[in-house]
C-alpha cells in the first residue's frame, strides 16, 4: 500500500531530526486543537519543528502520527482529504503536512477533513505570506494558526554555548535588566555573539556547512518566486518588478519610501508600489513602520529590512551599523509589541506608551538623558536606570 512509502519516510526523518535548541513556540501552541496552522517565513526551521513534534510526542513506530509533504507529485493525483480518509481508517490520529500551501485546493481539503474526521488533529505549516483567516473564512474558528520565527539571540547563544537561557518578558527586562544581566554575564559574554548574531543568526541554516550569505540569498529569491508569486497569484512576468522594488528599498536603507520615484523605477502605479510593499512585509523581507494610528494602506513612514542579516546577504550595500542595530530591534520587539515612529521622531514607540531609542553607548555617554526615554545601547554589556544593554532585546523569546 502506498500509505507504507510514506511511514518509511517519516521514520527516517524523524530519526535523524535533532534539533539542538527547543523553540519556545512548542510550549505556547495548545496541541488540543484540532486544526494547527503554522506560518512561517522560509527557512526559519518549519519541517523541523514539526519533525521535533513527532519526535517528542509519538514513538518512532507508533503509526498514530504521520508526517507528510505537499511537494511529493503523488499528491498531484490524490487531495489531501482523500489520503487523510485512508490514514484514519487505518487508525491514524495526527497528521503534520509540510507545506500545505502546495495543493491547490488546500482551504477546501482541509474544511473537509474537519467536517469528516472528528478524532483527528492536522498540524500544517504554511508560508508567512498566507493569510490564513482574511482570505479564507472557511477556515475561521478552525484552524488555530501561530508564527514560527528565526531564532532570537537568545536561542542563537543557548546554541553555541549549550546554556539554557530563559527568556524574559519585556517589563520583566525594563524593571530589572540589570539583575538579569547578572545572572547572565558569569555564564557568557554576549558581546562575543553579538554581532555575529546580527550578520547571521536568524536563519537556522547558519548552522549547515554551507555559504551563510548564499543561502540567504536562494532563500529571498524563493520568497518572491514561490512565496509572493504563488500564493498571491501574481503573473511571472511582474516577478522582475517586485525583486527590483525589494532592491532599491533595500539599497535606501531604513527611510520613508518615496513611492512616486519607486514607481517610475520600476514603471508602474504607485498603487501597485504599495501593494508590493506589502507583499514584501507579509513575506517577511521588509517591515514598514507607521506613526501610531495610521496602518496599511497609507504610506509608511518608515521600510526597514525585516532583520539584520537581509542586509548584509544583500550585496553592495555598505551597512551602516546604527542602521544594523535599529533593525535588530524592530525585528526582536515585532513578535509580541506593536511598534510605531513618525518621520519627524528619532525615537521608537513601543505598544502605544513606551518611547526607545537606540544608541551607541560609546557615543552616548557624552551625551543628555531623557527620563522618559529608554535608551536600548549597543556596544556596551551592561546598563543601569533607564539605560539597557540592546543585546537583553534578544531575550524576549
Amino acid at each position: 500500500m502506498k500509505i507504507e512509502a510514506f511511514y518509511r519516510t517519516h521514520r527516517y526523518l524523524v530519526e535523524h531530526t535533532n534539533a539542538k535548541v527547543r523553540r519556545i513556540l512548542m510550549d505556547e501552541i495548545d496541541w488540543n486543537d484540532r486544526m494547527i496552522g503554522i506560518k512561517g517565513t522560509r527557512g526559519v526551521g518549519k519541517t523541523t519543528f514539526l519533525l521535533q513534534y513527532a519526535k517528542e510526542n509519538f514513538d518512532l513506530n507508533d503509526r498514530q502520527c504521520l508526517y507528510i509533504n505537499m511537494n511529493n507529485f503523488y499528491f498531484q493525483g490524490m487531495g489531501i482529504a482523500d489520503f487523510a480518509g485512508d490514514f484514519y481508517h487505518q487508525g491514524g490520529r495526527t497528521l503534520l503536512i509540510d507545506q500545505v500551501f502546495k495543493q491547490p485546493d488546500w482551504v477546501k481539503e482541509l474544511k473537509k477533513c474537519y467536517d469528516l474526521y472528528s478524532g483527528l488533529k492536522i498540524v500544517f505549516t504554511g508560508s508567512s505570506v498566507m493569510r490564513l483567516k482574511e482570505e479564507n473564512p472557511e477556515l475561521n474558528g478552525i484552524v488555530k494558526s501561530y508564527n514560527l520565527r528565526g531564532f532570537s539571540f537568545r536561542e542563537f547563544i543557548n546554541l553555541l554555548t549549550g546554556n539554557e537561557f530563559k527568556p524574559y518578558t519585556l517589563e520583566e527586562i525594563i524593571n530589572n535588566h540589570e539583575r538579569i544581566v547578572k545572572k547572565i554575564l558569569p555564564k557568557v559574554s554576549p558581546a562575543r555573539y553579538f554581532r555575529d548574531y546580527v550578520h547571521h543568526g536568524f536563519y537556522p541554516f547558519f548552522q549547515e556547512q554551507r555559504n551563510y550569505s548564499e543561502n540567504l540569498l536562494k532563500t529571498m529569491n524563493m520568497m518572491t518566486e514561490v512565496d509572493i508569486l504563488l500564493i498571491k497569484q501574481i503573473e511571472l512576468k511582474y516577478l522582475t518588478k517586485i525583486k527590483k522594488l525589494f532592491y532599491e528599498l533595500a539599497e535606501a536603507g531604513p527611510k520613508a519610501p518615496n513611492i512616486s520615484n519607486l514607481a517610475n523605477d520600476i514603471e508602474t502605479s504607485r498603487a501597485t508600489v504599495m501593494n508590493y510593499i506589502k507583499y514584501l512585509a507579509d513575506a517577511r523581507l521588509i517591515n514598514m513602520i507607521y506613526p501610531v494610528g495610521e496602518t496599511f494602506p497609507k504610506k509608511p513612514s518608515k521600510v526597514m529590512l525585516h532583520n539584520s542579516n537581509l542586509m548584509y546577504a544583500i550585496y553592495p550595500i555598505q551597512v551602516e551599523v546604527q542602521d544594523a542595530m535599529e533593525t535588530f530591534f524592530v525585528n526582536t520587539m515585532w513578535k509580541d509589541h506593536k511598534i510605531n515612529q513618525s518621520g519627524r521622531d528619532n525615537f521608537y514607540t513601543v505598544d502605544d506608551k513606551m518611547k526607545f531609542k537606540i544608541a551607541d553607548a560609546q557615543i552616548q555617554h557624552k551625551q543628555r538623558y531623557s527620563q522618559d526615554v529608554i535608551y536600548a545601547r549597543y556596544n556596551t554589556e551592561v546598563g543601569r536606570d533607564n539605560l539597557i544593554p540592546l543585546w537583553l532585546l534578544g531575550f524576549l523569546y
